[in-house]
């Protein structure tokens, strides 16, 4: 059974085959510093050939045929994966769909088929840890002694460090979980994003004065229970004279005043008046301001949700981390 083509981001004419690239493959997760150093390196190497520079990201992450019970929960979508190294300064990102027949390949037909016939390969850039075909056999090593073969470079990159540890997936992970998005953030190249679709909830925050949209069809890790500051992007023609981006507050978790213990991600939008049903929201995390916790009663409830309010909305606006409007 062949392989199915790649989705392709970017530049249309890195539609495989490609006759000569620089190439980087890896999932990408998070797109991260260690990511941009690897995405800066190839984008050299692409411009000293006159060749593309091209990244090779899998969909769904390889892990989730092999290992599912252990595979991570994923950090962007695969759109918000290619988007974040195509600002980089990469030409094209391919989305490879991750089947049966990809996570077979041995490393050596791997290396053959993807990315000499395929993508064309005369410059590869990866990382220390890179790992390729089936059983994860192939390495850096084995990557140069099969590019030696046929005259194509090999450039490994070492691991960036930050705050007295690599920069990886993995400690994005872990600082997500603890609710550490300022953090996490300082270590990625964009703030940590959700992206969903507003559905109908129990409009309790209309209630309170403080109206949410419930965010549903989440495909990537949710942060740790409690409540944050974070900036709201809104699809579509829905946003008032033409501001996409709001300043929200957004609730990630069960709401324990009212005795519900599913979890929700609860976004309120600073000055946004509007429906939203229906539309997508890009949901990107700046800083975690408390907690989520059980009140006495519905006005205590009401005037910590006036303060959460005021923060968020002090801190999104800083000018460093305000966008341009856009009108």
């Amino acid at each position: 059974m062949p392989l199915p083509d790649p989705l392709v981001f970017g530049s249309a004419a890195c539609t495989p085959p490609l006759a000569e690239a620089a190439v980087a493959v890896g999932n990408f997760d998070g797109v991260h510093l260690g990511h941009a150093e690897i995405a800066r390196r190839l984008v050299a190497a692409a411009r000293a050939r006159g060749v593309p520079a091209v990244a090779l990201t899998f969909d769904p992450h390889p892990a989730t045929l092999v290992r599912p019970d252990a595979a991570p929960r994923p950090l962007t979508t695969p759109a918000r994966r290619a988007d974040l190294l195509l600002a980089l300064g990469l030409d094209a990102v391919l989305v490879q769909p991750a089947d049966a027949v990809l996570v077979g390949l041995s490393a050596e037909a791997f290396y053959g088929e993807i990315l000499r016939r395929r993508l064309g390969a005369v410059a590869i850039v990866e990382g220390q840890d890179f790992r390729f075909g089936a059983g994860r056999r192939g390495d850096v090593a084995l990557l140069a002694r099969l590019a030696a073969a046929d005259g194509v470079t090999v450039e490994v990159v070492e691991p960036v460090a930050r705050d007295g540890g690599p920069v990886s997936s993995s400690r994005l992970r872990a600082l997500l979980a603890a609710g550490d998005v300022a953090a996490a953030a300082s270590l990625a190249t964009a703030p940590y994003r959700l992206s969903g679709t507003v559905i109908a909830g129990a409009r309790r925050g209309a209630g309170l004065g403080f109206p949410t949209a419930n965010l549903g069809g989440l495909a990537t890790l949710l942060p740790a229970e409690g409540v944050y500051a974070a900036r709201a992007t809104v699809a579509g023609d829905v946003a008032a004279a033409g501001r996409r981006w709001y300043p929200a507050a957004v609730n990630v978790g069960p709401a324990p005043t009212f005795g519900v213990t599913a979890a929700v991600v609860e976004v309120h939008l600073i000055g946004f008046a509007g429906d939203l049903y229906g539309t997508t929201l890009d949901v990107d995390f700046l800083a975690r301001l408390r907690d989520t916790q059980r009140f006495a009663s519905v006005e205590e409830l009401k005037s910590q949700l006036a303060a959460d309010v005021e923060r968020a909305a002090a801190i999104v606006e800083q000018p460093a981390l305000a966008p341009a409007r856009e009108t």
